[in-house]
């Protein structure tokens, strides 16, 4: 193992690399893509309260991380065949073109399309930057770099929400996107000036025919959860199409997969019952997390009417316990094993969005910040045992693969769930408005003035309680399949296999 390692890492060695400061242009270009997430979730009440469209509002999300699970599987092969610097420029570059564009939007349409844009950088520079510090550091080395790439996550989770509070309150949410404009910049000239790399010459095919048909299947997929009982009724004939679409690529991605000489996504790989089961499991814990980050802001600021700041800090909980359990599961997984461990993780998940289900504005913010430190702490349990029982059930020659089909798995839950979950809170918002309004006036877009201070304090205190109390009972709804979710992933994590005697996660 040792030598395999060593060869590989010397096609970076080859010419002098500058290790440390490139390992802090990695952890730089890594914050700017983990802060994105927290960021934008604590900013998007002010957005809409400036831009409109609030039925509109899951696809800021849904948009961004489609792009960024469909490219994170072909930029890392595209990194095998030209180099890690080269795709990794391209990818930063991108990202900060969207990031630029995000900043000058003035519809939330435009905003929706410049964060495609920003998710296709995305899906080239947190996996190759990944795989830059896989390609600079033997395994022994690696072991302790983990711990400063860990921090860039806990770092980052707890600095989002605050600084889009910030930025939201005090000057303008632009901020939230232009902000990574220096960052990318910074870890831009550390790969490109300090970085050397030997490429393989050696040929390697990309699945295009297998990532266009996911393509098209998820997109088809999420337009049916968002737009499904809000714009389109759900026996309508757009619905059934897209649903017959979805599926038929879906089909046809399987047949292509395998036949592919390096299939998007190895499914032998899926026969392995730990990586099944852990990848089935982040999905779903993908969807709890973005429920989660995606629509408390939404209520904090809407309902509960507190500031963007305070909405922030009901996620910052979150970002705090997640880092610290994902330490503590480090230690547990070698004292009590995978499963255990991801038990009690799989505990706190459901014990979060049951606070969520008891949430009622009389509450307060500390009330959900509590929720939130629970979810986190399930996360930080369970994705860490995942990672850690996926690398231990493969060879090496296979580790790479089984540690992106995770990340790809994460990603495309939280795709998925920003277009289900936000569909959910559309058609019972939309449901309660025409149940309760006396005015045809009021519709979902009025809820646009919830979220702006100014504009609610001019509502109509009728109308005001209407679209609380309505704002309060979807999302309801929305925890209510976060809490589905949970119990799903907990049910799930039973099945978890025992390790072999044979494998120590120690020793990894």
């Amino acid at each position: 193992m040792k030598s395999l390692t060593n060869q590989i890492s010397c096609s970076i060695r080859k010419k002098e690399t500058n290790r440390p400061l490139v390992l802090g242009a990695i952890i730089i270009g890594m914050f700017m893509a983990a802060i994105e997430g927290t960021i934008v979730s604590t900013a998007m009440p002010g957005i809409v309260g400036d831009l409109g469209g609030f039925s509109t509002f899951s696809w800021v999300f849904s948009a961004y991380l489609l792009m960024s699970a469909i490219t994170v599987l072909i930029f890392g092969k595209l990194s095998d065949l030209f180099g890690r610097k080269p795709i990794y420029t391209i990818g930063v570059i991108i990202f900060l073109v969207g990031s630029l564009l995000c900043g000058f939007a003035e519809s939330m349409e435009a905003l929706i399309l410049f964060r495609l844009i920003q998710g296709i950088g995305a899906g080239a520079v947190q996996p190759i930057a990944l795989t830059i510090v896989g390609d600079m550091y033997t395994m022994e080395e690696r072991a302790k770099i983990q711990g400063y790439l860990a921090s860039v996550w806990g770092i980052s989770a707890i600095a989002g929400p605050a600084l889009g509070g910030v930025f939201v309150q005090y000057l303008d949410w632009a901020w939230v996107f232009w902000m990574n404009i220096p960052l990318g910049l910074l870890s831009l000239i550390g790969i490109v000036l300090l970085l050397h790399e030997s490429i393989d010459k050696e040929r390697k095919s990309i699945d295009y025919a297998g990532a266009a048909l996911l393509l098209v299947s998820i997109s088809a997929l999420m337009v049916v959860l968002i737009e499904g009982g809000v714009h389109w009724a759900w026996t309508s004939s757009p619905i059934v199409i897209l649903v017959s679409i979805s599926l038929a690529a879906m089909v046809f991605f399987f047949k292509v997969e395998q036949k592919a000489k390096e299939p998007l996504m190895p499914l032998g790989i899926w026969r392995d019952p730990v990586i099944a089961i852990s990848n089935s499991v982040t999905f779903t814990t993908g969807m709890i997390l973005i429920g989660v980050s995606s629509f408390l802001p939404t209520f904090v600021q809407g309902v509960m009417e507190k500031s963007p700041i305070v909405a922030g800090f009901t996620l910052t909980t979150m970002s705090i316990g997640w880092p610290i359990a994902s330490t503590i599961a480090g230690k547990l997984v070698i004292k009590i094993g995978f499963r255990p461990t991801s038990v009690v993780g799989g505990v706190s998940l459901i014990s979060g969005s049951l606070i969520y289900l008891l949430m009622s504005p009389s509450l307060g913010p500390l009330f959900a910040g509590f929720g939130s430190f629970l979810i986190g702490v399930g996360m930080g349990l369970t994705s860490t045992t995942f990672i850690v029982a996926i690398q231990s059930s493969v060879s090496w020659k296979q580790r790479g693969i089984a540690t992106a089909s995770n990340m790809f798995m994460r990603t495309l839950g939280s795709a998925v769930g920003a277009a289900l979950l936000g569909g959910i809170l559309n058609s019972r918002l939309q449901q309660y408005l025409i149940n309760h309004a006396s005015s045809k006036e009021v519709t979902i877009n009025t809820a646009n003035q919830l979220l702006d201070e100014s504009k609610r304090s001019s509502l109509d205190p009728a109308v005001l309680e209407l679209l609380q109390n309505g704002l309060t009972i979807s999302l309801k709804w929305v925890y209510g399949g976060v809490g589905v979710m949970a119990l799903l992933s907990f049910m799930l994590v039973l099945f978890l296999p025992k390790p072999n005697k044979k494998e120590r996660p120690a020793q990894l």
